[in-house]
């Protein structure tokens, strides 16, 4: 059953002092990947969302908190992957991270299938068959001792269509893509639709989705990066590794 997506464009500002909130969140995150990294855990972050939602803004504070060496940012371009006629998914499985490292994706699988279901190459069988196809991916993923976290930024269309007339204001950012934005202005209640049934058909206990009240910049920033804490506080382990063969080996490998 598809969700409502009204509930989560409230957009109240931020009580509280955000840059102190910030920080503590960015240090907490800091020591969770610290974990991720002695005991080689493997993390995927898929951040999703309307354009204007906050997306960018969330992802510059994260990758701020975060080792460069152990993460991995894969941006998919709006019109899509341009992977030829491989399988949907085969240019994801090349990226997925190796153990102690994570990989987030700004736009991912979910915005393929958003695509091609604007485009009318997906509905009916075919849609719910994609839907299905990703559960099994992320259930791998899972089963492979891969923590899947997937984020959804929401504004209401007010909301967004105030931040992307900003954008159009500025001739630099306006460059950057006003076409594709005014496209998703004018057809925003099929986007909506989508949205909502495919967030249903995947949302599921091993790949759960958090939906982001971004009609604050700041409250969308704070929930974001409290909710990726959150998981991986409870993913990752909380003590280190005690001292084993490695120190040993290091020590000899140091005598001789």
């Amino acid at each position: 059953m598809p969700i409502d997506l009204t509930e989560y464009e409230r957009g109240a500002p931020f009580a509280g002092d955000y840059q102190s909130t910030l920080s503590a969140l960015q240090d907490r995150l800091a020591r969770a990947q610290l974990s991720q990294i002695v005991h080689r855990k493997r993390a995927i972050v898929l951040i999703e969302g309307w354009d204007g939602g906050g997306k960018r803004g969330a992802l510059k504070k994260l990758a701020g908190a975060w080792d460069p060496c152990q993460l991995a940012t894969h941006c998919l371009p709006v019109e899509g992957s341009g992977e030829g006629e491989r399988h949907w998914l085969a240019p994801f499985w090349s990226r997925l991270p190796a153990g102690g490292h994570s990989a987030i994706f700004y736009r991912s699988w979910y915005r393929l299938m958003i695509e091609a279901r604007r485009a009318g190459e997906l509905d009916g069988r075919s849609w719910t068959r994609a839907a299905d196809e990703v559960n099994e991916f992320e259930s791998q993923q899972c089963d492979h001792g891969t923590l899947v976290v997937k984020l959804f930024f929401h504004v209401s269309a007010a909301v967004q269509a105030e931040r992307l007339r900003e954008r159009r204001e500025d001739p630099w950012r306006r460059a950057l893509g006003a076409q594709a934005e005014a496209e998703i202005i004018a057809h925003r209640a099929d986007y909506e639709q989508a949205w909502s049934e495919v967030i249903a058909l995947t949302n599921t206990r091993w790949a759960p989705w958090t939906l982001i009240d971004a009609g604050d910049k700041h409250g969308g920033r704070i929930a974001a990066l409290t909710a990726l804490a959150d998981l991986f506080d409870k993913a990752m382990p909380l003590a280190p590794p005690e001292d084993g063969d490695t120190v040993v080996y290091l020590g000899k490998q140091k005598r001789a």
